[in-house]
């Protein structure tokens, strides 16, 4: 929705005719391509709303008006006969906390195997998923917000507990939230 007007332009071609002709006359065929495009329009909508972890609302009846509203922003952002060539739109939900919750758990095996290159295991407890899934947690950027409070709370903390000498390799490392920080210690 950002881009320049002639994007739109070379993605009417791609949609329409299958194919892409560039000035020096070579063609890309696009005839047997799936092309996945993504979009913020009707983000403006869900700050508006707040939804997220608000009081319980009725889910169909929210998802129903929240794709109701992207469907009208899209409408006013994109040209009709962009919009037409479309075989499918799909809207998300919105993430909830046990999906932040096992997004975290993805995210922290992650940060344990980088650590198991170093000869540190890390255990995660689940009150500190939970509390990582709360400070990640950002209903209009999603699961995006989950990188930073992972290094803020968990990789800047533990770097500077190596750097102290408190872990060191073999070492199994234990993370516990305790009224609202991260709790440190070997197992």
């Amino acid at each position: 929705e950002k881009a320049h007007p002639e994007v739109f332009n070379i993605l009417l071609q791609v949609l329409e005719d299958g194919r892409l002709t560039d000035t020096k006359g070579r063609t890309v065929d696009f005839r047997n391509t799936i092309i996945i495009m993504t979009s913020n329009v009707g983000s403006s909508f869900l700050r508006k709303e707040a939804m997220g972890f608000s009081a319980k609302k009725d889910e169909k009846t929210e998802y129903k008006t929240m794709r109701g509203h992207v469907m009208e922003e899209l409408k006013r952002t994109f040209r009709p006969e962009f919009l037409n060539r479309i075989d499918e739109l799909l809207v998300f939900h919105t993430l909830q906390e046990e999906h932040l919750e096992k997004i975290t758990e993805v995210l922290m095996r992650q940060v344990n195997v980088r650590l198991l290159e170093h000869g540190l295991e890390l255990k995660v407890d689940k009150s500190a998923i939970k509390l990582i899934a709360k400070e990640g947690n950002d209903p209009v950027f999603g699961a995006r917000p989950l990188r930073r409070a992972i290094q803020r709370l968990i990789e800047d903390a533990l770097s500077e507990k190596i750097l102290e000498g408190e872990f060191k390799a073999g070492d199994k490392i234990v993370v516990e939230a305790e009224e609202g920080k991260m709790k440190f210690s070997k197992s």
